[in-house]
């Protein structure tokens, strides 16, 4: 079941299964929302265990929708998992990190006097459809049962295998000088980080991102989201 009306909490059927959309706060990590729900779940049902789980990890500096499942609504996760994405956000021109996000500072800079509007709009055209890419090496993803990020953070060397991912479609205008906005919608496993770090060698320039919200996995829309902490305060009251 659904729940997308906060004063619906107390009619709530916890253990049987509710769904709820969160709008997932920055520098959170999803892990740390389900932690603070389950906690208050806990709590307010007085149980010492109940399966809560999200459909699709954002990471601390992206914000957004972030599906959250209760009770026996987490047999749904995969299906949630397997659902379009859709994300806006802005890309750096004219640097890289090594997270190719805003979490490190820039390493690395580039020119940008040859961008234009009509390269980046064929640069843009380039990215529709199917596409290759690399998910960053500061990521979650497994490698040889490890995960990526913890051998980055040791400076272990290791190879991250190609992805294909199909991106159904990505616009984009000039925020500022060196700033793009994008609206994207992709296939699950598409690393947003990684086409911005993509985009940047297209351009024969460099790029990172530096903002992104998740507003929508398949049907599911921010518009029906509820505030974490208004969600929390419910839950302990």
């Amino acid at each position: 079941m659904l729940l997308t009306d906060i004063n619906d909490i107390r009619e709530a059927d916890f253990l049987a299964g509710i769904t709820i959309l969160v709008d997932k706060p920055l520098e959170w990590t999803s892990f740390d929302v389900v932690n603070k729900i389950r906690y208050a779940l806990k709590r307010k049902l007085g149980v010492k265990k109940i399966k809560v789980g999200h459909a699709g990890t954002l990471d601390p500096l992206a914000t957004g929708l972030l599906i959250i499942a209760i009770g026996k609504d987490t047999k749904l996760i995969n299906t949630y998992q397997d659902l379009d994405k859709n994300y806006t956000g802005k890309i750096k021109l004219g640097a890289t990190t090594p997270s190719f996000d805003a979490e490190f500072a820039p390493d690395k800079f580039y020119p940008t006097d040859h961008i234009t509007p009509e390269l980046i709009e064929a640069t843009r055209k380039s990215f529709l459809g199917y596409i290759e890419q690399i998910p960053p090496k500061y990521s979650a993803v497994k490698v040889n049962g490890e995960t990526a990020y913890r051998l980055a953070r040791k400076g272990v060397d290791f190879v991250i295998k190609k992805r294909t991912v199909k991106i159904h479609s990505f616009d984009i205008e000039f925020k500022y000088e060196d700033v793009l906005a994008f609206d994207i919608k992709c296939q699950k496993g598409t690393y947003i980080r990684t086409i911005a770090d993509d985009f940047g060698k297209a351009l024969n320039s460099g790029a990172y991102l530096l903002s992104l919200k998740r507003i929508a996995i398949g049907d599911y829309n921010i518009s029906k989201s509820l505030n974490l902490e208004e969600l929390i305060s419910a839950l302990n009251n």
